[in-house]
Protein backbone atom coordinates (compact mmCIF):
# COMPACT_ATOMS: atom_id res chain seq x y z
CA UNK A 1 0.00 0.00 0.00
CA UNK A 2 1.34 3.43 -0.88
CA UNK A 3 1.88 6.64 0.55
CA UNK A 4 -1.01 8.17 -1.03
CA UNK A 5 -3.69 5.47 -0.68
CA UNK A 6 -2.56 5.27 3.12
CA UNK A 7 -2.96 9.36 3.42
CA UNK A 8 -5.98 8.78 2.03
CA UNK A 9 -7.68 5.97 4.32
CA UNK A 10 -6.72 9.03 6.67
CA UNK A 11 -8.85 11.58 5.39
CA UNK A 12 -11.31 9.26 4.73
CA UNK A 13 -11.74 8.23 8.46
CA UNK A 14 -10.91 11.59 9.86
CA UNK A 15 -13.90 12.96 7.45
CA UNK A 16 -16.63 10.30 8.96
CA UNK A 17 -15.20 10.38 12.51
CA UNK A 18 -17.39 13.20 13.77
CA UNK A 19 -20.50 11.62 12.24
CA UNK A 20 -20.13 7.95 13.36
CA UNK A 21 -19.85 9.64 16.72
CA UNK A 22 -22.50 11.46 16.72
CA UNK A 23 -24.10 7.94 15.05
CA UNK A 24 -23.53 5.60 17.79
CA UNK A 25 -24.24 8.07 20.45
CA UNK A 26 -27.98 8.30 19.18
CA UNK A 27 -27.96 4.59 18.17
CA UNK A 28 -26.71 3.17 21.88
CA UNK A 29 -28.79 6.37 23.83
CA UNK A 30 -31.79 4.49 21.55
CA UNK A 31 -30.75 0.95 23.17
CA UNK A 32 -30.95 2.39 26.48
CA UNK A 33 -33.89 3.80 26.16
CA UNK A 34 -35.46 0.85 25.05
CA UNK A 35 -34.07 -1.34 27.58
CA UNK A 36 -35.51 0.72 30.35
CA UNK A 37 -39.04 0.66 28.33
CA UNK A 38 -38.63 -2.96 27.80
CA UNK A 39 -37.80 -3.18 31.95
CA UNK A 40 -41.30 -1.29 32.13
CA UNK A 41 -42.94 -3.65 30.31
CA UNK A 42 -41.96 -6.52 32.29
CA UNK A 43 -45.21 -5.35 34.41
CA UNK A 44 -47.23 -6.23 31.59
CA UNK A 45 -48.81 -9.99 30.20
CA UNK A 46 -47.18 -10.91 27.48
CA UNK A 47 -45.37 -7.24 27.42
CA UNK A 48 -41.87 -7.37 24.93
CA UNK A 49 -39.46 -5.00 23.26
CA UNK A 50 -37.77 -5.29 20.31
CA UNK A 51 -34.88 -3.60 18.70
CA UNK A 52 -32.35 -3.92 15.63
CA UNK A 53 -29.04 -2.44 15.14
CA UNK A 54 -28.93 -3.49 11.22
CA UNK A 55 -31.70 -0.75 10.14
CA UNK A 56 -30.25 2.13 11.18
CA UNK A 57 -26.43 1.09 9.95
CA UNK A 58 -28.09 0.26 6.50
CA UNK A 59 -29.60 3.87 6.03
CA UNK A 60 -26.12 5.31 7.72
CA UNK A 61 -24.39 3.48 4.64
CA UNK A 62 -26.75 4.75 2.08
CA UNK A 63 -25.67 8.18 3.09
CA UNK A 64 -22.55 7.83 3.01
CA UNK A 65 -22.34 6.14 -0.04
CA UNK A 66 -23.98 8.45 -2.05
CA UNK A 67 -21.75 11.36 0.10
CA UNK A 68 -18.91 9.89 -0.58
CA UNK A 69 -19.15 11.42 -4.09
CA UNK A 70 -20.05 14.88 -3.33
CA UNK A 71 -17.82 15.30 0.04
CA UNK A 72 -14.19 13.34 -0.86
CA UNK A 73 -13.87 13.20 -4.79
CA UNK A 74 -13.46 16.69 -5.28
CA UNK A 75 -10.99 16.90 -2.71
CA UNK A 76 -8.77 13.91 -3.21
CA UNK A 77 -8.66 15.20 -6.56
CA UNK A 78 -7.35 18.74 -5.87
CA UNK A 79 -4.22 17.12 -3.38
CA UNK A 80 -3.35 15.24 -6.69
CA UNK A 81 -4.59 11.84 -5.65
CA UNK A 82 -4.46 9.29 -8.94
CA UNK A 83 -8.10 8.12 -10.08
CA UNK A 84 -6.49 4.98 -9.74
CA UNK A 85 -5.30 5.30 -5.99
CA UNK A 86 -8.85 6.92 -5.33
CA UNK A 87 -10.83 3.86 -6.68
CA UNK A 88 -8.30 1.53 -4.39
CA UNK A 89 -8.76 3.68 -1.28
CA UNK A 90 -12.37 3.92 -1.46
CA UNK A 91 -12.78 0.52 -1.83
CA UNK A 92 -10.85 -0.30 0.99
CA UNK A 93 -12.45 2.41 3.27
CA UNK A 94 -15.77 1.21 2.41
CA UNK A 95 -14.64 -2.81 3.34
CA UNK A 96 -13.37 -1.46 5.98
CA UNK A 97 -16.37 0.65 7.11
CA UNK A 98 -18.67 -2.05 6.52
CA UNK A 99 -16.89 -4.83 8.43
CA UNK A 100 -16.20 -2.56 11.90
CA UNK A 101 -19.79 -1.47 11.79
CA UNK A 102 -20.83 -5.13 11.69
CA UNK A 103 -18.00 -6.32 14.17
CA UNK A 104 -19.09 -3.60 16.63
CA UNK A 105 -23.18 -4.00 16.41
CA UNK A 106 -22.98 -7.38 16.54
CA UNK A 107 -20.56 -7.40 19.47
CA UNK A 108 -22.62 -4.86 21.23
CA UNK A 109 -25.25 -6.77 20.77
CA UNK A 110 -23.80 -10.09 21.80
CA UNK A 111 -22.89 -8.14 25.50
CA UNK A 112 -26.79 -6.97 25.78
CA UNK A 113 -28.18 -10.28 24.96
CA UNK A 114 -25.35 -11.69 27.47
CA UNK A 115 -26.90 -9.55 30.53
CA UNK A 116 -30.32 -9.24 29.48
CA UNK A 117 -30.41 -13.01 29.88
CA UNK A 118 -28.60 -13.17 33.02
CA UNK A 119 -31.08 -10.33 34.35
CA UNK A 120 -34.52 -10.17 33.89
CA UNK A 121 -35.11 -8.04 30.79
CA UNK A 122 -36.08 -11.71 29.08
CA UNK A 123 -38.55 -9.66 26.94
CA UNK A 124 -35.97 -7.39 25.60
CA UNK A 125 -35.35 -9.09 21.79
CA UNK A 126 -33.27 -8.28 18.71
CA UNK A 127 -34.08 -8.14 15.32
CA UNK A 128 -31.59 -8.95 12.36
CA UNK A 129 -31.65 -10.60 9.11
CA UNK A 130 -30.02 -13.44 10.42
CA UNK A 131 -32.86 -14.46 12.09
CA UNK A 132 -34.34 -15.59 8.44
CA UNK A 133 -31.33 -17.96 8.27
CA UNK A 134 -29.55 -19.01 11.55
CA UNK A 135 -28.79 -16.47 13.86
CA UNK A 136 -25.57 -16.41 15.59
CA UNK A 137 -22.56 -13.76 15.68
CA UNK A 138 -20.94 -14.58 12.63
CA UNK A 139 -23.65 -15.27 10.34
CA UNK A 140 -24.95 -11.57 11.67
CA UNK A 141 -21.43 -9.99 11.04
CA UNK A 142 -21.18 -11.97 7.45
CA UNK A 143 -25.03 -10.61 6.57
CA UNK A 144 -24.06 -7.14 7.90
CA UNK A 145 -21.10 -6.82 6.00
CA UNK A 146 -22.10 -8.24 2.60
CA UNK A 147 -25.24 -5.78 3.13
CA UNK A 148 -23.61 -2.53 3.93
CA UNK A 149 -20.90 -3.12 1.24
CA UNK A 150 -23.42 -3.72 -1.76
CA UNK A 151 -25.42 -0.48 -0.35
CA UNK A 152 -22.42 1.46 -0.61
CA UNK A 153 -21.28 0.43 -3.65
CA UNK A 154 -24.53 1.02 -5.20
CA UNK A 155 -25.02 4.29 -3.80
CA UNK A 156 -21.74 5.15 -4.79
CA UNK A 157 -22.41 4.59 -8.44
CA UNK A 158 -25.29 6.52 -7.84
CA UNK A 159 -23.37 9.53 -6.50
CA UNK A 160 -21.29 9.55 -9.33
CA UNK A 161 -23.81 9.19 -11.50
CA UNK A 162 -25.37 12.18 -9.97
CA UNK A 163 -22.17 14.02 -9.53
CA UNK A 164 -21.02 13.67 -13.62
CA UNK A 165 -24.04 13.91 -15.45
CA UNK A 166 -25.73 16.40 -12.78
CA UNK A 167 -29.27 16.13 -11.67
CA UNK A 168 -31.02 15.65 -14.88
CA UNK A 169 -28.81 12.71 -15.49
CA UNK A 170 -28.57 10.56 -12.36
CA UNK A 171 -32.45 11.66 -11.93
CA UNK A 172 -33.20 9.61 -15.28
CA UNK A 173 -31.54 6.72 -14.13
CA UNK A 174 -33.09 6.97 -10.31
CA UNK A 175 -36.66 7.92 -11.82
CA UNK A 176 -36.17 4.55 -14.45
CA UNK A 177 -35.04 2.51 -11.04
CA UNK A 178 -38.18 3.49 -9.58
CA UNK A 179 -40.80 2.98 -12.53
CA UNK A 180 -39.64 -0.80 -12.67
CA UNK A 181 -39.42 -1.34 -8.85
CA UNK A 182 -43.28 0.28 -8.83
CA UNK A 183 -44.12 -1.82 -12.26
CA UNK A 184 -42.42 -5.03 -11.05
CA UNK A 185 -45.24 -4.10 -7.80
CA UNK A 186 -48.18 -4.02 -9.50
CA UNK A 187 -47.23 -7.22 -11.93
CA UNK A 188 -46.31 -9.27 -8.93
CA UNK A 189 -42.36 -9.68 -9.99
CA UNK A 190 -41.21 -8.03 -6.69
CA UNK A 191 -43.20 -9.61 -4.87
CA UNK A 192 -42.26 -13.28 -6.58
CA UNK A 193 -38.85 -12.59 -6.12
CA UNK A 194 -39.13 -12.62 -2.04
CA UNK A 195 -41.03 -14.94 -1.77
CA UNK A 196 -38.58 -17.02 -4.04
CA UNK A 197 -35.28 -15.79 -2.24
CA UNK A 198 -36.75 -16.38 1.27
CA UNK A 199 -37.80 -19.95 0.54
CA UNK A 200 -34.00 -20.86 -0.53
CA UNK A 201 -32.31 -18.06 2.04
CA UNK A 202 -28.89 -19.44 3.07
CA UNK A 203 -25.85 -17.55 3.64
CA UNK A 204 -24.89 -18.65 0.13
CA UNK A 205 -26.81 -15.53 -0.72
CA UNK A 206 -25.61 -12.85 1.08
CA UNK A 207 -21.94 -14.00 0.22
CA UNK A 208 -23.17 -13.80 -3.50
CA UNK A 209 -24.85 -10.12 -2.32
CA UNK A 210 -21.15 -9.71 -1.14
CA UNK A 211 -20.01 -10.53 -4.84
CA UNK A 212 -22.62 -8.21 -6.60
CA UNK A 213 -21.39 -5.16 -4.47
CA UNK A 214 -17.61 -5.88 -5.52
CA UNK A 215 -18.90 -6.06 -9.05
CA UNK A 216 -20.79 -3.11 -8.80
CA UNK A 217 -17.76 -1.58 -7.15
CA UNK A 218 -15.50 -2.41 -9.85
CA UNK A 219 -17.90 -1.04 -12.50
CA UNK A 220 -17.20 2.20 -10.37
CA UNK A 221 -14.03 2.74 -11.92
CA UNK A 222 -15.60 3.58 -15.46
CA UNK A 223 -16.66 6.77 -13.74
CA UNK A 224 -14.02 7.30 -11.32
CA UNK A 225 -11.15 7.30 -13.78
CA UNK A 226 -12.94 10.09 -16.21
CA UNK A 227 -14.18 12.20 -12.74
CA UNK A 228 -13.23 15.58 -12.49
CA UNK A 229 -13.50 18.51 -10.01
CA UNK A 230 -15.75 19.95 -12.20
CA UNK A 231 -19.70 19.07 -10.87
CA UNK A 232 -22.27 19.20 -13.51
CA UNK A 233 -25.26 20.66 -12.12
Amino acid sequence: MNKQIKGLLYFYITDIRHSLLIFWSILLLVLIVSLAFSYYLLGIEDGAFTFGFPFAIYIYCIILGFLTVKETIPFAIKIGATRKNLFISLGIFFLGVALVKALVANTIQEIVLFLTKSTVLDNFKFLHPAMLVEDNWLNRVLIDTSLMFFLLAFMFIMGLLFYKYGLAGGGIVAGTLAIVFLIGIAKGWIFEFIISVSKELDMVFFIELLGVGVVLYLFSFVFVRRVTIEKRN
